[in-house]
């Protein structure tokens, strides 16, 4: 009798079986693109970093993950940002307080001006509230990859401001979109100027503004210095930022991969922080040789921002900031005093 020629039966099966296997391990590696946007210049620090931390991604997950940054506000400002993230459009942002306060106001608490002293102390602030606060956001469908900061908050005007009187003759800009923080200052006697952050360089051009809260590191990179000619020497407040991940693009990065995506995360967001608070001082220095004054403040003005940041801190609590995470905050801050000054655990 002849033999049969062919595959053995068990040899079709086997082969079938490898395909299949091998067809669900494509499937089950497909890319997850990671569209990410920034208000972060083109060519900064934070662009870089960010970049180095795409490139991490991609390694750490064998290629799953890629990251495709969109920064210099070409997606548009943070609340822009954060409408694309719900849509879908995007899938990610490095936000800045206003943005992240678009999503739940909670983290407003630590923003307040004038309430933390120095960088231990909102530090550990945040350490002792993220955790809650991050639960607050995963409710609302985004995840915390990180928290950063840009360093100290200062006036920078086109004339010389101390007080709240001197702030209230300036055409202050105020982040668009919030209706109810453009009534807070309208109501304390400022001249308010909602905009979009991308449209300050051409709102000082042109004098619709003349005056811009933002950080040392800001006004260097974006060149605001040319229209703006002070800076107020005091600490009004720390510019928070954070990465966060929209909950549906989080959840199709593979299980296995999630713990190194939030590490590298974590990782950039630290170096962030760490390179903006170092280099507020040279960046000062930058502005003063371009011809910028610093303006100093004395106790008694101090004393008059003070007296007017506590009364509408009372207006806002409840209302505007949630009260449990105003207070938890203000809590926290006390503890936190104790403890750097020996007197008490946090």
């Amino acid at each position: 009798m002849k033999e049969r020629k062919g595959f053995p039966v068990g040899m079709v099966w086997l082969v079938a079986l490898v395909f299949l296997v091998w067809g669900h391990a494509v499937c089950s590696a497909e890319e997850v693109v990671v569209k990410m946007a920034t208000l972060a210049p083109q060519g900064s620090e934070w662009q870089q970093v960010l970049q180095e931390m795409g490139a991490a991604w991609q390694k750490a997950s064998r290629g799953q993950v890629v990251l495709r940054l969109y920064p210099g506000g070409v997606a548009g400002d943070d609340n822009d940002v954060v409408r694309k993230m719900r849509l879908g459009t995007l899938g990610a942002a490095f936000l800045a307080i206003h943005g992240i306060s678009e999503i739940d106001r909670s983290v407003l608490a630590l923003e307040i001006p004038l309430a933390y002293a120095d960088y231990g102390e909102l530090d550990c602030v945040l350490d002792g509230m993220s955790s809650q606060l991050e639960k607050i956001y995963e409710s609302k469908g985004f995840v915390i990859l990180g928290w950063s900061d840009a360093g100290w908050v200062h006036f920078f005007t086109k004339s010389p401001v101390k007080t709240p009187e001197d702030m209230k003759q300036q055409k202050m800009f105020i982040w668009a979109g919030d209706d109810r923080y453009l009534e807070l200052w309208k109501k304390a006697g400022f001249n308010a100027v909602p905009l979009p952050s991308t449209e300050i360089s051409t709102a000082l051009q042109t004098g619709l503004v003349n005056a811009v809260t933002s950080t040392a590191q800001g006004v260097l990179l974006l060149q605001w210095y040319k229209q703006v000619d002070h800076m107020t020497d005091f600490k009004w407040a720390v510019l928070l930022g954070a990465m966060v991940m929209t909950k549906s693009t989080w959840e199709k990065i593979p299980s296995d991969v999630r713990p190194a995506v939030k590490e590298e995360a974590r990782n950039a967001c630290l170096k962030l922080r760490e390179f903006s608070r170092k280099s507020e001082p040279k960046d000062i220095d930058v502005l003063k040789k371009q011809g910028l004054e610093i303006v100093p403040v004395e106790d008694a003005a101090v004393g008059e921002w003070r007296r007017l940041i506590d009364g509408v801190v009372q207006q806002v609590r409840g209302s505007y900031v949630p009260a449990d995470a105003l207070d938890s905050a203000m809590k926290l801050r006390s503890r936190c005093r104790q403890k750097a000054a020996g007197t008490g655990n946090p």
